[in-house]
């Protein structure tokens, strides 16, 4: 089904007739909107309609979400979940990966950094919330901004400096899942540099967390790979930088104010956490617990 149904259309998904649906826009209750003389209905903004409209039976409540933090691995953010009590578990398999187990209601939040292969980068946290399917009700907070770039081994040997100097050295690179924040970020910058995937040397298989990576260079499997300034600093691993990004918590607004959440929310506005932030390197939380996005 297009993502822009006609009146037939969206009559049809919302098995109503279309003079009730006439009824509807002419009162201005219904998302839609009017191109060329005819009205259009974007299926996503029906689909949050709907939702907006819920009603429980008395007695029957929503069910309560696991208290896992899903999406990207970071280091700064498994600390935060031990030190601040906030009894939330971690479970990371990649910012995409999180995104999907959240619609389905698999974890009570998810940790995302996204990165587009045209377009800003500032933005593309919110933009893909916005869209996502099942999450017409979320919000994102900042978390962080953290500084991305090559691990490579100390002195770094291949003298590395940018994607292109890993292509042209035939460097062993290491990667991270499909969907996985790291793996977007390198297709990115892939293309910025007008280059394909192809043209790199990668080792398989595939790093499940940036820690993982880390290991395949100290261990001398790959010469390079993505991951943050953090990551690098820990494995003793020396680092190109490349760009700064944002690092975002998403969530469904009725679990914003649960105690879990809550904690941890608290706990990133104490001095412990701008402590350990600057402990691990690579870090910017000037706009940590900021909400950047309530859909």
């Amino acid at each position: 089904m297009s993502d822009l149904l006609t009146t037939e259309e969206a009559a049809e998904y919302l098995r109503l007739s279309e003079r009730k649906l006439y009824d509807l826009v002419a009162s201005g209750a219904v998302p839609c909107t009017k191109a060329t003389g005819r009205w259009l209905f974007p299926k996503i903004a029906l689909d949050r309609w709907l939702a907006s409209g819920l009603v429980m039976p008395a007695g029957l409540t929503l069910a309560q979400r696991p208290p896992i933090v899903g999406g990207s691995h970071d280091p700064l953010l498994e600390w935060a979940l031990r030190e601040s009590g906030c009894g939330l578990a971690s479970l990371p398999e990649g910012s995409e990966a999180g995104l999907r187990r959240l619609s389905r209601g698999e974890v009570l939040a998810a940790a995302i950094h996204l990165h587009r292969l045209e377009g800003d980068d500032e933005t593309a946290n919110v933009e893909t919330v916005k869209q996502a399917p099942g999450l017409h009700d979320a919000v994102v907070l900042g978390f962080a901004r953290r500084e991305q770039g090559l691990l490579v081994a100390r002195g770094n040997p291949k003298k590395l400096t940018d994607i292109a100097s890993v292509a042209r050295s035939r460097a062993r690179m290491a990667q991270r899942p499909a969907g996985a924040g790291a793996q977007l970020l390198l297709l990115a910058i892939l293309g910025r540099a007008s280059l394909v995937p192809d043209a790199l040397t990668l080792v398989k298989p595939v790093c499940p967390t940036g820690p993982d990576l880390a290991q395949a260079v100290r261990a001398g499997r790959a010469d390079c790979g993505i991951a943050s300034r953090s990551v690098a600093h820990a494995a003793g691993l020396d680092f190109v930088p490349l760009l700064w990004e944002r690092f975002d918590l998403v969530l469904h607004q009725r679990d914003y104010f649960l105690p879990g959440p809550q904690a941890l929310f608290s706990f990133m506005r104490k001095g412990a956490f701008r402590d350990q932030a600057g402990e691990l390197q690579g870090y910017d939380i000037a706009e940590a617990g900021m909400v950047r996005l309530v859909n």
